[in-house]
């Protein structure tokens, strides 16, 4: 058995809600058919957004959408989608698949899908081929009110009002395929950019600056040293890939147990980026003003046989899900320096929260653990200490269990427990201090499965999904909690 303290009465700052973002990109069938439809469709829809991917979306309570990319953001002309729709300019779209986009999903549409999720949108303004003027013409159209030369043909599209919009991205990946440019470039250009991302009248937005790839520690002390001051947020990509990114970076679903651990691995690697970062953005920021924003992390496989090697469709199983709930984990002990993360994609890309197919659509286990983890956002993070064990292969040792607590505005705690061990179960022994009930009242939810590669499919929804967890018993003042392999538990205590 392994001893955790849980102490309920020690806060140690807020997990903000927008840690648990999403982003979809125009990228294979993430916007067209994951999300838009279009208002003929026979799918049924509000204004062109399919109703079963809206209430989903909703149910997990999404709090911010990043878009339009990726890569796509620095190719995209923001002024060619919007204004009557059979007017929109075609475009390729060279990095996905090299399809053509009719543009007809575009700014004013991306708006009503944040409004209809309640959730805040972030936009990735094109810095790769795009003008100073283009970006600062983009947030003038969104959010200026009176009279201005964009504000007026905002109105003449049909938006009388401005929206509200706090999270601007200058520029994406601008190391790789936002511009292949140096940090020092990039620093600079951020820096010139970023001056005509204005505020108008109390529209306040949240500046983020391209970060870093993995562990390129230089881009983050260069921008932080020549720009942090200018930035609201400096963002972080890392994806977990089990084998070679251009090479083969393995199957989602025909993979064996060497596999499995090394994708725990890869996931938990993320805990050392962020830490190694965050000492660097501490060397210039030690109030932590400036945000780290992971606005693109997950699991990346080879795309499902037999699909457009452009569209980055994977299917999603129990071992995805335990990446999720891996990497939250670590995102909520990080709190004071992560104010946003972004799971990259929403729909029918990478690991996704749902897959569609025509009118169809299923729930991944992915979704599931967001929808678990949901009563962590905005919640106090509560210190967490102990053993938590060890999984073992091949003279690799890892943690067999991550864990994470907060409490809720009500005095609600939360404590969610991921046990990464493919085989073995985890029996630990929770102690909760500072907990005002003697004997308290215990609730769980539990997401498992009897294989490695168990995932839903549209013949059946429902093979990984998640139940009542009635593994745990408070014994002697402490909750005794029996994880099964391949786990992930969220126990509600009051």
């Amino acid at each position: 058995m392994h001893n955790v303290i849980v102490s309920t009465d020690i806060a140690k700052g807020k997990i903000s809600r927008h840690i648990y973002g999403h982003f979809a990109e125009h990228l294979g069938r993430c916007i067209y058919e994951g999300i838009w439809v279009g208002e003929d469709s026979p799918i049924p829809n509000t204004k062109g957004i399919r109703n079963d991917v809206l209430e989903a979306l909703k149910r997990i309570k999404v709090p911010v959408l990043r878009w339009p990319g990726g890569c796509f953001a620095d190719e995209y002309h923001w002024k060619d989608g919007v204004g009557p729709r059979e007017n929109r300019k075609r475009m390729v779209n060279t990095h996905w698949g090299g399809v053509v986009e009719n543009n007809h999903f575009g700014t004013h549409e991306f708006m009503l899908l944040c409004d209809l999720l309640e959730c805040e949108p972030y936009i990735c303004g094109n810095v790769g081929s795009g003008t100073v003027q283009e970006m600062s013409e983009w947030v003038e159209y969104m959010t200026s009110g009176g009279e201005s030369p964009m504000a007026n043909w905002r109105k003449e599209n049909g938006r009388e009002e401005p929206w509200k919009l706090k999270y601007f991205g200058v520029g994406n990946e601008n190391w790789g395929c936002g511009g292949n440019m140096r940090p020092e470039y990039y620093a600079d250009l951020y820096r010139r950019y970023q001056t005509y991302v204005r505020n108008y009248g109390d529209n306040k937005i949240y500046k983020i600056a391209g970060g870093a790839n993995v562990d390129d520690y230089n881009w983050t002390e260069v921008l932080m040293k020549n720009a942090g001051w200018l930035m609201d947020g400096l963002s972080l990509h890392y994806y977990t890939i089990p084998g070679d990114f251009w090479l083969g970076k393995g199957s989602a679903l025909d993979f064996e147990e060497g596999e499995w651990f090394i994708t725990m691995k890869k996931a938990l690697h993320i805990d050392e980026l962020i830490t190694k970062h965050s000492t660097i953005m501490d060397k210039y920021d030690p109030e932590k003003r400036v945000g780290m924003i992971i606005d693109e992390w997950g699991t990346w496989f080879d795309v499902e046989p037999g699909t457009n090697p452009g569209f980055l469709y994977q299917q999603n199983t129990i071992r995805d899900a335990l990446v999720a709930g891996v990497h939250f984990n670590i995102f909520h002990k990080h709190a004071d320096r992560v104010h946003m993360t972004n799971i990259a994609q929403t729909v029918n890309v990478l690991q996704s929260m749902i897959l569609t197919e025509g009118e169809k659509m299923i729930l991944t286990p992915t979704y599931h653990v967001f929808d678990m983890f949901k009563v962590h956002q905005d919640a106090e993070l509560l210190a967490v200490d102990g053993s938590i064990g060890t999984y073992e292969m091949g003279g690799e040792t890892l943690p067999q269990v991550t864990v994470s607590a907060s409490k809720d505005a009500e005095g609600k705690v939360h404590v969610s427990l991921v046990n990464i061990d493919h085989q073995n179960e985890a029996v630990i022994s929770l102690e909760l201090r500072g907990l005002q009930s003697g004997n308290p009242q215990v609730s769980g939810t539990i997401l498992t499965a009897d294989r490695l590669n168990a995932h839903n499919t549209f013949e059946q929804p429902n093979v990984v999904a998640p139940a009542a967890f009635n593994g745990a018993a408070v014994e002697g003042g402490k909750l005794n909690v029996k994880l099964p392999a391949m786990s992930v538990v969220t126990l509600a205590i009051q």
